[in-house]
């Protein structure tokens, strides 16, 4: 059954039917400055987690894998290739993290606000309930982060943070590293363990025998692991870019009222701009927006309390 569009929502057409004296106005513009970041226990945790798992990875794949290995060619290129993928997993999940994902002002269901927008008659404006502001069209609600997010895919505690407008690329970018340097991790786990078999154990690592098939085994099972986990999820984001519809809309199965971006321009928009280098790049800063024909770049701003500091 279709969710109807408005459930969970406060509805009118004038201000003063959406209650808003019970808003408290929102913080004025710049009285905080910090990063976004949200304090929630379980999703800390989550993140820590992530890092000390490619942590274990890289050690192993260093110390019992490519340091012991008779060619120097065959190490330096496959510790060059693993590092510079794990390093962008890690930035990549960093920036996916303490970026806002397209948080709505918080409280900005004042009467003023309301009467700013100049409402024509007949024009129905959104109210959140929970977190007193005017909700965009396709913005949802997260009870994690406590606030409205604009084109709200999910919340991920793997990255601690919301997958929405502002931030999708960077978790898709996360997902897609890591399921590489997962696949790196087991290609180089089954030459070692062809390598071993066809030489004595004692020399094709600096650990005892056990020791190396026990760190070896965990490897493995961290990167089958990861590469499944996150290739379905890099796999369910470019579904979602291309055919414009988040992963919420989706489970909800709400009316589509918005004038699709489908294929490839929708990866554009979730991208920043037409292809380049920069796609792949984690630390791209520049926040490009399609207007009718052309793209509109525009360098990123600090955020303040009221664009979404929490």
């Amino acid at each position: 059954m279709h969710s109807p569009a408005h459930r969970c929502r406060d509805i009118e057409r004038q201000a003063g039917y959406l209650q808003p004296e019970h808003c408290a106005p929102p913080p004025p513009r710049g009285a905080v400055d910090g990063m976004w970041f949200i304090r929630d226990g379980c999703g800390i945790v989550c993140g820590v987690i992530t890092w000390l798992l490619v942590f274990y990875a890289e050690f192993v794949v260093l110390f019992v894998m490519l340091v012991p290995a008779k060619s120097l060619v065959y190490s330096f290129i496959n510790g060059f290739l693993f590092n510079t993928l794990a390093f962008l997993a890690l930035a990549s999940h960093g920036r996916a993290m303490l970026t806002d994902p397209g948080a709505v002002p918080k409280g900005n269901a004042t009467k003023e606000f309301i009467e700013s927008l100049q409402l024509k008659p007949g024009q129905v404006v959104y109210k959140c309930p929970k977190c007193c502001s005017i909700k965009p069209d396709r913005a949802h609600h997260c009870s994690v982060c406590k606030r409205c997010i604009r084109k709200m895919d999910h919340h991920c505690p793997w990255v601690n943070n919301c997958v929405g407008e502002n931030n999708q690329k960077y978790f898709v970018l996360f997902t897609m590293y890591i399921a590489l340097i997962s696949l790196h991790a087991l290609v180089m786990v089954a030459f070692h363990f062809l390598y071993c078999f066809e030489e004595d154990w004692t020399k094709c690592s600096t650990f005892t025998p056990p020791v190396t098939v026990i760190l070896l085994i965990l490897l493995c099972f961290e990167g089958l692991l990861f590469l499944i986990f996150t290739a379905v999820m890099f796999g369910t984001q470019i579904h979602s870019i291309c055919t414009d519809e988040t992963g919420i809309e989706r489970l909800k199965q709400e009316t589509v009222t918005w004038e699709k971006t489908m294929y490839w321009a929708g990866m554009k928009e979730a991208f920043g701009g037409p292809f380049s280098i920069a796609w792949f790049n984690p630390f791209s800063g520049l926040t490009c927006r399609r207007e009718k024909s052309t793209w509109i770049c525009v360098a990123e701003a600090a955020v303040t309390e009221e664009d979404g500091v929490l």
